[in-house]
């Protein structure tokens, strides 16, 4: 690098120059014929485009905010609608924390971007890991000072357990009237009845993320919803770009939540959690499987020997998982080498079992050759 080049490096702010970014899937690992490491719906319907694009969208396009709203069961003025649920998680950090002063609570092993948001915009972080039964340890989430957002995945991605609905409440009791409690429901079409938007009436402190990217396999569309109070909705208006939804995105996203729409993506997910439902159990048939996590999205998390070992000997056989072992909080569920493996189409999980018994019986093979040395 030049001595131009480093000067102007250095003009960065200092919490920029000490970020570690998100390391997604996309970024992470790249090659192979059959993509499940990034929880994507291999079932994609396809979409037309109609009209032209000449004009700058609304800010909160009216149609895809009543659709959605509709589908949520909420009023349009609960709904906010953002560039992926990424956007949401950013939104609310930089309305409702004071850099330098708030922080937000999170509870690994879970989705990364909290943290990093937190971290881009100078809010502390409060780490209270789940517990060995991977729930909340409530109480240690009460003895956080200066909270004002607490972030639960439900279902927890990368372990796919659900967070129970009581401890949820209880902590919007506690912070009623403090903090937000956030609610990730990125994967909630997987088992709908876990929702807790329901409570949205009773709890204006309740906060849901949601997103198109999952069920119903849009992820490429970059299209997410805060579910909130009208009053938490209108802080976030004030902070969100003038035209974060593209015309497009809006186009497609309004097609995805029609009556059509919505029953693709039900057969969809009854297509998946079938699939989990029979990986889990092949997973749960190999010696070199150490745990078989319970899902309810659309992957699964498997304690191994040596994840690195795995994701390179699958890799190999054209087919991408996920190493998650360097998740915080792993320790306390007594398996720190961990891959995640999304649910893919029929014909993917065949390749993927055929290619996970193949690396098993290599590695079997392996193990007794040097036990004969």
């Amino acid at each position: 690098m030049s001595e131009s080049m480093s000067s102007i490096s250095n003009l960065a702010r200092d919490s920029v120059k000490a970020l570690v970014p998100y390391a997604s899937a996309r970024l992470s690992m790249s090659g192979g014929s059959v993509w499940l490491n990034a929880n994507e719906n291999a079932l994609a319907p396809e979409y037309q485009l109609n009209g032209s694009f000449n004009r700058y969208p609304d800010c909160q396009p009216p149609a895809l905010i009543a659709a959605y709203a509709a589908y949520a069961g909420v009023a349009a003025e609960q709904v906010l609608v953002s560039r992926g649920a990424d956007e949401g998680i950013e939104l609310l950090i930089r309305s409702f924390c004071e850099p330098g002063s708030d922080n937000i609570v999170i509870c690994p092993p879970t989705y990364g971007m909290y943290a990093i948001s937190a971290q881009s915009n100078q809010v502390g972080r409060t780490v209270v890991p789940l517990t060995a039964e991977l729930t909340l340890d409530v109480a240690a989430i009460k003895q956080s000072q200066q909270t004002k957002l607490v972030f639960i995945c439900s279902p927890n991605n990368p372990t796919g357990d659900l967070i129970p609905r009581e401890q949820i409440i209880d902590l919007l009791e506690f912070y009623r009237d403090s903090a937000l409690v956030v609610v990730d429901e990125a994967y909630i079409e997987f088992v709908p009845e876990a929702s807790t938007v329901d409570l949205l009436a009773q709890y204006p402190n309740l906060v849901i993320l949601r997103t198109l990217s999952k069920a119903f396999a849009l992820a490429g569309l970059r299209c997410g919803f805060t579910l909130a109070s009208p009053d938490v909705i209108s802080a976030l208006k004030k902070m969100i770009a003038p035209y974060p939804i593209a015309a497009p995105v809006a186009e497609i996203a309004t097609q995805a939540l029609s009556v059509t729409g919505q029953q693709r993506m039900r057969q969809s997910v009854a297509t998946i959690n079938e699939l989990r439902t029979a990986f889990s159990r092949f997973a749960a048939s190999l010696p070199q499987v150490r745990r078989v996590f319970n899902s309810n999205a659309n992957y699964v998390l498997l304690g191994v020997d040596d994840a690195a070992a795995w994701v390179q000997g699958i890799a190999a056989q054209g087919i991408l998982i996920r190493n998650q072992s360097s998740q915080l909080g792993l320790e306390r569920l007594g398996c720190t080498q961990v891959v995640r493996v999304s649910i893919g189409s029929p014909a993917e999980m065949t390749l993927l079992e055929q290619a996970i018994q193949t690396f098993c019986a290599q590695q079997a093979t392996t193990t007794r050759s040097s036990g004969e040395q």
